[in-house]
């Protein structure tokens, strides 16, 4: 048995338990950089327990709550400009998945002097101490040791200064930092702050929580421990189901429910934090960049058949023996049952035209997390599973096609 697995992030579960485990906040510094987003923290609570917090350890804060969804690499880097300038010696990352990933990004930048050029490849050895605040379920963010951001690939001219473009790949598009220095220090995991989360947010940050543990079971790099972790967030998410389904508003949906989707969302962060995640992440992300989907949306809409594919190619191209048994056992369903719970959950699709999908396609950035799946596909194979994940000019929505059996 080789294993090989590493989580330093020291996890608290529990109604306040910001406040009442605000010691391990004060270890971290004198001056907190506080990353959010405009208004979500402020109306959950989040924010303001994390003043209290701090407050109550004597420590002061600068409040950077510019950070939108997708955040960039000009928004990050504008964010440790301000965090430099105020003299903060620690990250308080309060928010989703955006704020939290911008946050990482900040505490690297702020004590190295790195160009924009040079942030998606270049090692670094220091960064700033780092605590997140997820005030969603869905990214998992606060155990995993990646920024996710959006490179606009906009050149910086003090190093191009005849507007030489950087190179010649599409851009906007999604790039991740990675290291075990972003792993945040402790992540706190307070349901309260998602009691009023709707159903739109819940639903897509539940799918993407169940793709991240999903996606672990097919990696290549998946291992006994991570499997565990993987079958347990999705047991969690399983439980839930129904509610997702029959969503019956905020204030109905049970906080105990909240609870196990928060913690299969850190479970399944600790997933990819090994194993990395598949062509579902890196093929959803021209859904966000071009229609401003939402993450977890555009994960589901393309997991189903990604799922269905491998199944068929595994009677013949596994090598590393089957897994798509283990898979459905975890979902506690076949694929055919799974295509149907997700098309109840994202409800009617967006519409593509051929030369969309054929675009998306033939951007090599679709398909770049293909080769960590235990089963290869082709550039056909991402094709087809573009046109199986939308709805095209003359052909049903899948949605309605399920109805209409």
């Amino acid at each position: 048995m080789n294993l090989r697995y590493l989580m330093p992030v020291r996890l608290l579960m529990g109604e306040d338990c910001l406040f009442q485990n605000r010691s391990f906040l004060a270890e971290l510094g004198k001056k907190a950089f506080i990353v959010t987003g405009r208004s979500s923290a402020k109306l959950n609570g989040s924010y303001g327990d994390a003043v209290r917090a701090l407050e109550a350890n004597g420590q002061s804060h600068v409040l950077f709550d510019r950070v939108m969804n997708n955040p960039t690499e000009l928004c990050v880097y504008e964010a440790a400009a301000e965090c430099r300038k105020g003299g903060c010696d620690f990250v308080l990352a309060v928010g989703g998945g955006s704020p939290m990933d911008a946050a990482k990004a900040v505490a690297i930048l702020a004590v190295n002097d790195i160009s924009r050029e040079q942030l998606f490849g270049l090692e670094f050895t220091r960064v700033l101490p780092l605590a997140a605040v997820p005030t969603t379920a869905g990214t998992g963010s606060e155990t995993t040791p990646y920024s996710v951001l959006v490179d606009t690939g906009s050149p910086d001219e003090s190093r191009f200064p005849n507007g030489r473009a950087r190179d010649e790949r599409a851009f906007p598009r999604k790039r991740s930092v990675g290291s075990p220095l972003i792993f945040p220090r402790t992540a706190f995991l307070d349901a309260r702050y998602m009691i009023a989360l709707n159903k739109t947010i819940t639903v897509h940050t539940a799918i993407d929580a169940l793709s991240h543990a999903v996606e672990g079971l097919i990696s290549i790099r998946a291992n006994q421990l991570s499997n565990v972790l993987a079958c347990e967030s999705i047991s969690l998410i399983r439980d839930c189901y129904d509610l997702l389904v029959n969503f019956p508003g905020p204030e109905k949906f049970p906080f105990e429910l909240r609870e196990k989707l928060l913690l299969a969302s850190a479970a399944a962060g600790m997933v990819i934090a090994q194993t990395g995640t598949t062509a579902v992440h890196s093929m959803g992300y021209q859904y966000t960049l071009n229609w401003g989907t939402d993450h977890g949306r555009a994960n589901g809409l393309l997991l189903a058949e990604y799922l269905k594919l491998l199944e068929k190619k595994e009677k013949t191209e596994s090598p590393a023996g089957p897994r798509m048994a283990s898979v459905r056992e975890a979902l506690g369903m076949n694929l055919d049952e799974f295509a149907e719970l997700l098309n109840k959950l994202l409800g009617q699709r967006e519409q593509a035209s051929q030369a969309e999908i054929e675009q998306w396609a033939a951007d090599p950035f679709s398909s770049r997390s293909a080769a960590n799946c235990y089963i290869r596909i082709s550039g056909d194979e991402v094709l087809e599973l573009y046109r199986q994940s939308v709805c095209q000019p003359g052909r049903k929505n899948p949605t309605e096609v399920e109805a209409s059996k």
